[in-house]
C-alpha cells in the first residue's frame, strides 16, 4: 500500500505533510506535491496533516488513476524536504471541486 496525492491539493499545496514524512517521497510541482508511490513507506504519518484532506491511502476505490499520477509527476518533479507557505489563494481554493483545471505540470520552485 501507498498513499496518492489527489487534486484536492492543486491550488493549496500545504506543505505541513512533507514535515513529517520520515522518508522524504513528497515532490513539489508549480500548484501541488505529489508522493513517490515506490517510496512511501505506509506510515500514514501525511494523511492526517493535510487541511485539504488530499492525502489518501490507495487502497480506497478508484485510486489506481492517482497512484499512476503521483508516479508520473514524482519522476518529473524536484523532492520538497520542508515546509514552505501554501499558496496564495489557498483558503480560497480549499475544498472547490473540478481543480484539475488549475494543474501545472511546471516543477515547483525547489530549495
Amino acid at each position: 500500500m501507498t498513499y496518492i496525492v489527489n487534486d484536492a491539493c492543486i491550488e493549496c499545496k500545504y506543505t505541513d505533510c512533507v514535515e513529517v514524512c520520515p522518508v522524504d517521497c513528497f515532490y513539489e510541482g508549480e500548484n501541488m506535491l505529489v508522493i513517490h508511490p515506490d517510496e512511501c513507506i505506509d506510515c500514514g504519518v501525511c494523511e492526517p496533516e493535510c487541511p485539504a484532506d488530499a492525502i489518501r491511502p490507495d487502497t480506497e476505490p478508484d485510486m489506481e488513476k492517482w497512484v499512476e499520477f503521483n508516479r508520473k509527476y514524482s519522476e518529473m518533479w524536484p523532492v520538497i524536504i520542508s515546509k514552505k507557505d501554501e499558496m496564495p489563494n489557498a483558503a480560497e481554493r480549499d475544498g472547490e471541486e473540478g481543480k484539475m483545471k488549475y494543474f501545472s505540470e511546471a516543477p515547483g520552485e525547489g530549495g
